[in-house]
């Protein structure tokens, strides 16, 4: 069964973007992953022409996605999946991202329109007004017949990268830092979104460290001089780096982690694709019964089926489903 894949935006593609490059410390040991996101972001955000605030919001949530995504280890025999959600009672209502191995992405949120004109520049400026109060869960599907598991954070008015700071230090206890930008880039005449994010995760050597007596709620290596010293180091990055299409991630790591030592691994290319097709959704129009499927046919008895991520419009005649 084909699934879509999505022509990029349009425009120039840098071969910086639509990447994740992992790396590691030499000297601390630390391991980290770089996202760099252009005409893929840029696609998803202009299929649906979302608001600019609530653009910026899943921007970070596609750039968290792939990087959290990519650092799963999954079985060779299966596309595994990582699912990222959110169900709040903020302006945006529900917010869905799909990662799907070896860098396949799609997104799409759900939100009120007026709320967030009515948020105005705090839209902008607290990106967590738009979220509001509910919670993040993270699916990881293995594939086949393997269970799935999920994690859930509260999101209670801050960012995504506050929910994922949440979830490794409660579900995970790693020692983690995430830095992520979303921002548009004017390019081949045009105005392009663009992503990225930094992710950097300590995991102390086997019998080393220990959480400390005196500070029952810290993590195991988190007051470790390799890992405070390269968190250090990470939290100088700033957006524009993020983001600078001129500026590769491989020069961006060594810009940040000179003093240290960094060795970088090939990189993951990162691609905008859809699960959805004509042959998935009559399958799934068969599921429903015959007073349903009357209430979704339009005056000439056909029902048109519209891909929430991908916008792509599938149209079934009366006698094709009956």
């Amino acid at each position: 069964m084909a699934e879509r894949r999505m022509p990029a935006a349009a425009g120039g593609i840098s071969l910086a973007d639509d990447l994740i490059m992992p790396f590691r410390t030499e000297r601390s040991g630390v391991f980290g992953r770089v996202v760099r996101l252009g005409p893929v972001v840029d696609g998803i955000l202009r299929r649906h022409d979302y608001p600019e605030p609530v653009s910026r919001v899943i921007g970070e949530a596609v750039a968290l996605t792939a990087l959290l995504g990519s650092s799963l280890k999954f079985d060779s025999a299966f596309d595994g999946r990582l699912i990222l959600q959110t169900k709040t009672d903020g302006a945006i209502g529900m917010l869905v991202v799909d990662f799907e191995e070896p860098g396949r992405v799609r997104a799409y949120a759900s939100f009120d329109k007026a709320r967030v004109e009515a948020l105005g520049r705090d839209a902008r400026d607290a990106p967590g007004r738009l979220l509001g109060a509910g919670h993040l869960a993270m699916t990881i599907d293995p594939g086949g017949s393997l269970d799935r598991y999920q994690g859930i954070v509260a999101l209670d008015g801050g960012s995504l990268s506050d929910a994922a700071h949440a979830y490794f230090r409660q579900s995970e206890q790693i020692p983690t830092f995430i830095r992520l930008a979303v921002a548009r880039h004017y390019a081949a005449g045009s105005w392009q979104w663009r992503a990225g994010g930094l992710l950097v995760q300590y995991v102390p050597p086997v019998g080393e460290g220990a959480a400390p007596d005196e500070n029952e709620h810290a993590l195991v290596g988190e007051d470790d001089e390799r890992w405070t010293g390269a968190r250090m180091l990470a939290a100088t990055v700033e957006d524009h780096e993020l983001l600078d299409p001129m500026l590769t991630p491989d020069r961006l790591l060594y810009r940040l982690f000179a003093e240290e030592g960094v060795r970088a691994f090939p990189v993951v290319g990162l691609t905008e694709h859809c699960r959805c097709s004509r042959d998935r959704v009559g399958d799934l129009l068969e599921t429903f019964g015959a007073s349903e499927l009357a209430d979704m046919r339009e005056p000439d008895g056909a029902i048109t089926v519209t891909c929430e991520f991908c916008n792509a419009k599938y149209r079934f005649e009366s006698q094709e489903i009956t």
